[in-house]
């Protein structure tokens, strides 16, 4: 049985329709991408998950229960944390209240400040500093440690590359890798489609609000991959 499944979702922002019956399946511990241009629908099906837009509670099944209705507290509580594109730190919090902010579920798990700051030793040294005093990429880390504090049993990312010089953007999916070798679940939404095929097992295209593509990622061509990403027939 799937941690995850999402069925026939479904999603609007006021009158305007931004998914269209979506299918998606994650695994335990299994990495799956989204993979899209802007505006496809990728990080509306994240914010769906984690219970920040409407659905039925059929629509998203965690663990076999159904909780698309259920509010982003109760959903966070259940094991679901997401880092948000853009990483929506506070502003007039430092780093380590920031991590901190990531407790509040309660959840018990191996994820603590100690950990985390050996994950990003970065964070450690500057735990004090406010945390948009943070070069991009120390802020990306912050965002990533927050969600983790959360102790989640799916970790979901909404395109932590955004605006990283690659060498960065490098450090940052190593750093993944190891919260991976875990086996914690996650979903990354990431516009570099390499990137995004070589940290996946699976990958879903979106074109317009639907699924247009789906497979194992080592296994999907650069053309089909093209192909779905501009909706091509």
């Amino acid at each position: 049985m799937s941690l995850l499944a999402v069925h026939e979702l479904v999603a609007h922002y006021g009158d305007f329709q931004a998914l269209f019956g979506v299918d998606v399946t994650v695994a335990q511990g299994e990495c799956v991408a989204l993979i899209g241009s802007n505006g496809a629908g990728k990080s509306t099906l994240l914010r769906s998950i984690a219970g920040l837009i409407p659905a039925r509670a059929e629509n998203v099944v965690f663990d076999g229960t159904p909780i698309g209705a259920e509010t982003a507290p109760a959903i966070a509580r259940r094991g679901i944390a997401l880092v948000p594109e853009g990483r929506r730190l506070f502003a007039s919090l430092s780093v380590e209240e920031n991590l901190r902010m990531g407790t509040f579920s309660r959840r018990p798990g191996p994820w603590t400040l100690a950990r985390v700051y050996d994950l990003f030793p970065v964070l450690r040294d500057k735990r004090a500093t406010p945390a948009l005093a943070l070069s991009g990429g120390q802020q990306q880390m912050a965002a990533i440690g927050r969600a983790l504090m959360a102790n989640p049993r799916l970790l979901m990312c909404d395109e932590i590359s955004l605006g990283l010089a690659p060498a960065v953007a490098k450090d940052v999916y190593a750093a993944l890798r190891r919260v991976r070798a875990d086996g914690l679940a996650t979903i990354i939404v990431e516009q570099d489609i390499e990137l995004a095929r070589t940290m996946s097992d699976r990958a879903y295209c979106f074109t317009h609000g639907r699924v247009t593509l789906t497979g194992r990622s080592a296994e999907l061509t650069r053309p089909q991959i093209s192909a779905a990403y501009f909706g091509v027939k």
